[in-house]
Parts: structure tokens; C-alpha cells; sequence
């Protein structure tokens, strides 16, 4: 028993030690060793991109603070509403989905939902002049450029599978063989143009012969798409990609003079770099809640 007691005794200060260990501070404003290992391990990014992005999220957060930024709630809810809305979706459907997809709950995406906000705030009290917009020789160069965004299949052979029980649903997807007469499905053939746009992007990304992750349906029922075939490729035409791509383009110009911005603030920042944790570096495809939300 003492043996158990002294191991968990030290366990718990080890993690302490973990936590409370100071990796880097920006303007005296600490960064754990504790942050930089969780944001690898949720993320499975390199050490260096870590460090890099956990300084660039503590200027931002002590720039916000300088110039006395906020977000209330109501403008968060508000900003829910407008995507619920342009996914035709119910805020609790979205809610839904967003957990089903992200695995990110309704505290979380609500939090991610203020970020980004407070990011658009900031961006606007940052950039003094107004971007011009994208020319038509520019969206005409980033079509050419990125031609296969734009390919897309005409039309979906799926199986429609939903219930009113989102755990008799997933057992189900988790194991088609499993008898569930309360999970009803249905054969259909879905036209990409006249689907929700983020419903497309999901079945687009899920597997021939595989479901979708479990999504909200009518009526308060679940439903997952067994996707069978994608058929006749297509490339959406310039004209119908226009707006698309002006909003693609002015996200990155966005980005850009945020970028140069704290890049020039990181140069003249007073940043102490104290240790870093010894991890192995790793990289991966996972794509990030900004990228998610560039669905809406």
C-alpha cells in the first residue's frame, strides 16, 4: 500500500511539474510545457509549428486585450444562427453535426465561434485600409491554378440509413450485419448541385462501399449515407466558381496582413524561450476547425 501511495504521490507531482513548467514567455504571459504537448497530441503537429502558433495565439490574445476587443454572447449565438441557417439546418441540428464530424461539443464550438469573431474584430482594427477585392484576371489565374477544388462527381448512388436513435444508428454503421428493424434505410441517387454544400463535401470525402459519420436529420432522427458510387466527374465553370473563389481569395489576403502583422510584432516582442519538451515530431493531414468552418 505505501508502495501504491508513493507511486501515485509521484505521478501527481511529475504531472505538476508538467503542467507548472514554464516553456516560453511572451510579455511575461506563460506558455506551459503542458500547452505545447496537448496542442501535439490533440493535433499531431511538429514541436516547432506548435511553439510557433501557441506564440502567435498569445500575442493575438494580448493584442485583443490592448485594444479592449470583446464578443458578446448574444453576437456568438447570432453567428450560429447564420450558419445554421445557410446549412439549412436547425441550431441544435448544427450543434449535432458539428459533433458528429469534429467531435467538437456545443461549449467547444461555441468557444471556437468567439475566437473567430474576436479574430475578424481584430483583423478589421488592424487593417486600416480596405483590401480591394480580387480582379477578374485574379480569380481567372486561381481557377487555373486550382482547377481539381472545383471537380466534383454529378451525382451520389447512396443508402440512406436513419433512426430515430443516434446509438442504434452508429452500432448499425459500425456493423451493417447488426439486426436493427429501427434503422430504416432507403436507395437513392443524390445530384450534387442540389445538396446542402457541406453534405456534399462529406460524402465527396467518404469511401465507395463506406457510411458517413452519423448526421442529424428531419424530424429529429439521425441519419448516415452508405455511399455506393460517385459518378460522372465534372468541373464546376469559372462563372458558377466566381464568388468561391473571391471569398477563398480574400480569406488569404486576410491572413496575410495578419501575418506580416504579428510577424513584425514577434521581431519587437519581449519572448523568452526557456525549454521545450522532448517529443518526436509528427505530422498529419487533420484538418483544423478553420478549414471545417470554411465549409460554411
Amino acid at each position: 500500500m505505501f508502495k501504491l501511495m508513493l507511486f501515485l504521490l509521484t505521478s501527481l507531482t511529475l504531472m505538476a511539474n508538467t503542467i507548472n513548467g514554464i516553456a516560453i514567455l511572451v510579455k511575461d504571459e506563460p506558455i506551459t510545457l503542458y500547452d505545447i504537448e496537448q496542442e501535439m497530441r490533440k493535433n499531431q503537429r511538429p514541436l516547432k509549428e506548435v511553439a510557433t502558433l501557441l506564440i502567435r495565439q498569445k500575442l493575438e490574445g494580448l493584442e485583443v486585450k490592448e485594444r479592449h476587443l470583446n464578443v458578446s454572447s448574444q453576437e456568438v449565438y447570432a453567428e450560429i444562427e447564420k450558419l445554421a441557417d445557410q446549412n439549412k439546418l436547425t441550431v441544435m441540428q448544427l450543434y449535432n453535426a458539428v459533433l458528429s464530424t469534429q467531435k467538437m461539443s456545443e461549449k467547444a464550438f461555441k468557444a471556437a465561434i468567439k475566437k473567430k469573431l474576436l479574430s475578424q474584430k481584430l483583423f478589421n482594427a488592424i487593417a486600416f485600409s480596405h483590401m480591394e477585392e480580387p480582379t477578374a484576371d485574379e480569380e481567372k489565374e486561381y481557377y487555373r491554378l486550382h482547377q481539381q477544388m472545383f471537380t466534383h462527381p454529378e451525382s451520389f448512388t447512396v443508402s440512406i440509413y436513419s433512426s430515430k436513435s443516434q446509438a442504434r444508428l452508429k452500432e448499425k454503421t459500425e456493423n451493417p450485419m447488426f439486426y436493427a428493424p429501427d434503422v430504416k434505410s432507403e436507395r437513392t441517387t443524390l445530384q450534387y448541385d442540389a445538396i446542402n454544400p457541406r453534405l456534399a463535401e462529406i460524402i465527396m470525402k467518404t469511401d465507395i462501399n463506406s457510411f458517413s459519420p452519423v448526421l442529424p436529420g428531419p424530424d429529429n432522427t439521425y441519419m448516415s449515407f452508405y455511399v455506393e458510387e460517385k459518378s460522372n466527374i465534372v468541373t464546376q465553370p469559372l462563372e458558377k466558381a466566381r464568388r468561391e473563389i473571391s471569398n477563398i481569395i480574400m480569406g488569404e489576403k486576410r491572413e496575410q496582413v495578419l501575418g506580416d502583422y504579428f510577424d513584425r510584432l514577434r521581431v519587437n516582442a519581449d519572448i523568452k524561450m526557456i525549454r521545450m519538451p522532448e517529443k518526436k515530431e509528427k505530422k498529419t493531414d487533420q484538418p483544423s476547425f478553420e478549414s471545417f468552418m470554411q465549409g460554411f
